[in-house]
């Protein structure tokens, strides 16, 4: 199965080129047309790249710049925003409103990993539980781009993965700061890490060389036992020597004695 960012990738591809083979001076139309079907498009959830296009951003002031507008809100905005300014920007097709609700969803995810129920109907324009469950199972975890559980006793969805949404203008600074601050962490992180690697191999060092020793100090008082021991036994063996020339005393006492000769 295609990977979601590959797939992503390929789609945003192919509007980039339709985008920019598009003349925005005498056809800015057929921009108008491109935009309404990338944002309606449901595997695509990135837009800063066609926003990028110069094509693009020529309808800044002209006729069909409501379009222009349009791509900015999928690009940033959340369905609560767009309800506020409907009026000026093009009614939204079924499949742009569910795709910029699935949007909302990820923005939310954003800023917190449990998201309540009561927010998320609020934020949706959802109307009962069965709908907002049905929306996020359907719409978000079956597309792919988020991942989690329904908690339904505590009234509530925990986000485990949501796909990133484009960077918002000034949102960049931000992030380079957060992932500045994040390096600065982990290089820190990593020396302490060193020490202690360092602290273990010399303590292991140090184990091993009173290992070593204790070894040799052992072998040392094995080799001291054993020459006692051996000292000692020669020492007995002189103190109690074999029985050899000496008579033993019982063999003595049951020996006949040999009578003496009256005239000897």
């Amino acid at each position: 199965m295609m990977d979601i960012e590959q797939k992503q990738e390929e789609i945003i591809q192919h509007f980039i080129t339709q985008a920019s083979n598009s003349n925005s001076n005498s056809n800015a139309s057929s921009l108008a047309t491109v935009i309404t079907d990338a944002t309606s498009h449901p595997s695509l959830f990135a837009f800063s790249e066609i926003l990028s296009v110069p094509n693009v951003i020529k309808l800044q002031g002209m006729e069909h710049s409501v379009y222009l507008d349009l791509l900015r809100m999928f690009a940033h905005g959340t369905w609560s925003d767009y309800k506020r300014i409907a009026s000026d920007l093009p009614p939204l097709t079924p499949d742009q409103a569910r795709k910029l609700k699935q949007l909302t969803v990820l923005t939310l995810a954003e800023a917190n990993k449990i998201l309540p129920y009561d927010v998320l109907m609020q934020e949706l324009d959802v109307i009962n539980v069965r709908e907002l469950e049905d929306f996020l199972i359907n719409e978000c975890m079956y597309v792919g781009i988020v991942r989690g559980k329904l908690d339904q006793l505590r009234r509530c969805f925990q986000v485990q993965f949501a796909a990133g949404r484009d960077l918002r203008p000034g949102q960049l600074a931000s992030m380079i700061h957060t992932l500045s601050s994040w390096l600065s962490t982990s290089d820190n992180l990593l020396i302490t890490i060193q020490d202690k690697i360092k602290w273990a191999d010399t303590t292991n060092e140090l184990d091993k060389k009173h290992k070593k020793e204790a070894e040799e100090r052992m072998e040392e008082a094995k080799k001291t036992l054993s020459l006692k021991a051996d000292i000692d036994f020669r020492g007995h063996e002189e103190m109690y020597p074999e029985p050899g020339g000496v008579m033993d005393y019982d063999e003595d006492r049951i020996r006949p004695k040999r009578r003496r000769h009256p005239l000897g």
